[in-house]
Parts: structure tokens; C-alpha cells; sequence
């Protein structure tokens, strides 16, 4: 019998992508989805696009931690007691919210709020297949990263390795639902369109995972992050702007990120920069490096799509490798 997912909290938009992409995997049953609201509600007529003929149920762990794995799509703080509810029932998960994202339960609650199940901090990975895969083989409690850091640390990660981030600003681009569904509901069309806006400054709540993921890999550094809210349902892009520790010339960046990633399949290498249309709907990111030789910067732009590779196509790789699947099955 194929491993019996539960999608709890399908009603959002990365949990109904989530949703949609396991109902039409080869190796996976979708087995429930359940919501907070909407319970009562199909899916498919919540979102006709998905297509998902189930009803969205009242979660119930008697029944519903009776499966072999679930995504939780719940927001940050409110995931956590039901991730730990469902980890005490053997069940294994993939969160989206970043309750398990930082290592440290302290940073946690400077920048989001106490945390409600320190004890399973320790044995959580981190989601990202590129960076992490050898250890999300077999694990039990999987953080799925934030979109921001996503694109961020897939840029990024072959400069930190080397060594050579001395400092960096990351300027970020994302559409309206990486806000989530709550939140674009509530924004008026008008504000959106036609328009460009920061938010989150200048404490946006990814800047400590980003920081957390970079230092693991070499590069110790305060970053610069805004990100921008742009015109746009789905996409994101992020331009980062990097002093390097020494100079570094163009052959030697290219080839760096040649070695780095030209075994990643859903990683894909670009002479010019990206745009979010590039990665639409899919689960690759789109990386394009450049040096900047008047100024002896670097810049690195990352493109994905905030709720494929940003959330759900991301959280189907993670379910692939905790299984022994193939990586790309049911998002390649």
C-alpha cells in the first residue's frame, strides 16, 4: 500500500497546492485534508483549479493521525502543538510554518513568540533538499523552509561555502499570496496593483533563518534583507548584493556555481538574470551570477515560485526523500 498523506490545513494556498500535488502523486494516498475554516467545504470548489474532489474536514486527531505522514499547513505558532501531537503518534511530518525552522528556541521567541514544543527543536531538519538531503533520508520531523530563504540560500549557499561573504543586502520580490490566503483576502486590489511596497522593516521575521542557514555553511554575517510586495499573484525573486572577502572574477564565479550545482535537478543556471515567469508552477530555481567589476561586488539573483518551490512543490520533495522516493516524483 502506498504511505497515506493528510494535508492538515488545506484551505490556505500552500496547503491546497499541497494538496493537489499529492493527489495526483504515483506513490502517495491522499488520505484527508482538514481546515480550520471552510470545514464542510470540497476543495475543488474552494479552488476549481486544483481539482481535488475532498472535503475539508475538522481535524481530529483520533482519526486523522492514522497515516503515515502529514504536511501542516498551519500559520507559525499554531502549528506547533499539532506537529508535536502528531510526532507522539509516529506520524511524520512536514511543517510549513517556521515553528522548527530556527535551532534556537530563544531566537524563536524574539522573533515570533514562545515557543509551544522546544523539545523537538533538536530533531528537526531543515527542508531544503539541496543543502540537506542526506540528512531528510528517513527523517522524522522536517521543516520546510520560508519562500524568502528558499531562493535567498540556494543563491547564496556556494559563496557562503567558500568563504566569501564578507556582507550582504538582499533586496526581495514576491506577489500577493505569499502573504498567505488570510492576508490577500483582505488586501484591496487597488493597493496592490500598479504599485511596489517594503514591508517587514527592518525586522522581517526570515531575516534570522537566512542568517541561522548562512552561518551553517560557512558565512557568519548580518544580512540587509526587505523584501518588496509586488503586483503579482505568485513569484518571487530575489537580487542579493554581495562584498566579497577577496576579489573574484567572473570565470572563477561561474565555475563555482558550475561545481556546486550541476548534479541539482531542480536547480538551473542562467546567463541572464531570471524572471518569476521562468519558474512559474514549477519547483525549480533559477539562478543567474554576475560581478559587478566597477564596484567589486557580486550579484546573485534567485527566482522561484513562492508556492511551489517557496512551500508546496518543496514539501512534496521532502515527503520524496523521507520515503526513499525519486526527488522529483509527482512535481518534475
Amino acid at each position: 500500500m502506498p504511505p497515506r498523506v493528510c494535508v492538515i490545513g488545506a484551505a490556505g494556498f500552500g496547503g491546497a497546492l499541497t494538496a493537489r500535488l499529492l493527489h495526483a502523486h504515483p506513490s502517495f494516498e491522499l488520505a484527508a485534508i482538514t481546515a480550520r475554516s471552510d470545514v464542510g467545504r470540497r476543495l475543488d470548489d474552494l479552488y476549481p483549479h486544483h481539482r481535488v474532489p475532498l472535503v475539508l474536514e475538522e481535524l481530529d486527531l483520533d482519526r486523522h493521525a492514522d497515516v503515515e505522514a502529514a504536511v501542516v499547513a498551519y500559520p507559525h505558532g499554531a502549528a506547533a502543538p499539532v506537529v508535536s501531537a502528531l510526532v507522539e503518534r509516529e506520524v511524520r511530518v512536514v511543517d510549513l510554518s517556521a515553528d522548527f525552522r530556527l535551532r534556537d528556541a530563544a531566537v524563536y521567541g524574539e522573533w515570533y513568540r514562545d515557543h509551544l514544543a522546544p523539545e523537538l527543536l533538536d530533531g528537526a531538519v531543515y527542508g531544503l533538499p539541496e543543502l540537506y538531503r542526506h540528512m531528510l533520508a528517513g527523517a522524522d520531523l522536517v521543516a520546510n523552509p520560508g519562500c524568502y530563504p528558499t531562493a535567498t540560500l540556494l543563491a547564496l549557499a556556494p559563496l557562503a561555502r567558500a568563504g566569501l561573504i564578507a556582507d550582504v543586502v538582499i533586496d526581495a520580490k514576491s506577489g500577493a499570496s505569499g502573504a498567505g490566503r488570510a492576508a490577500t483576502e483582505k488586501t484591496h486590489f487597488v493597493t496592490v496593483d500598479e504599485n511596489v511596497s517594503a514591508y517587514g522593516v527592518p525586522r522581517h521575521r526570515h531575516t534570522p533563518e537566512i542568517e541561522q542557514e548562512l552561518a551553517l555553511l560557512g558565512a557568519d554575517v548580518r544580512v540587509t534583507f526587505t523584501p518588496h510586495l509586488v503586483p503579482l499573484d505568485q513569484g518571487e525573486l530575489v537580487s542579493c548584493y554581495v562584498t566579497p572577502t577577496r576579489e573574484v572574477d567572473p570565470e572563477e564565479l561561474g565555475q563555482l556555481y558550475d561545481d556546486a550545482y550541476a548534479e541539482e535537478h531542480f536547480i538551473e543556471l542562467a546567463a541572464r538574470p531570471p524572471g518569476v515567469r521562468d519558474v512559474r508552477e514549477s519547483n525549480f530555481c533559477r539562478i543567474s551570477v554576475h560581478v559587478d567589476e566597477r564596484t567589486g561586488r557580486l550579484i546573485v539573483f534567485g527566482a522561484i515560485d513562492n508556492l511551489w518551490k517557496g512551500a508546496a512543490s518543496q514539501a512534496v520533495q521532502n515527503l520524496n526523500l523521507m520515503f526513499g522516493l525519486p526527488e522529483g516524483e509527482g512535481i518534475s
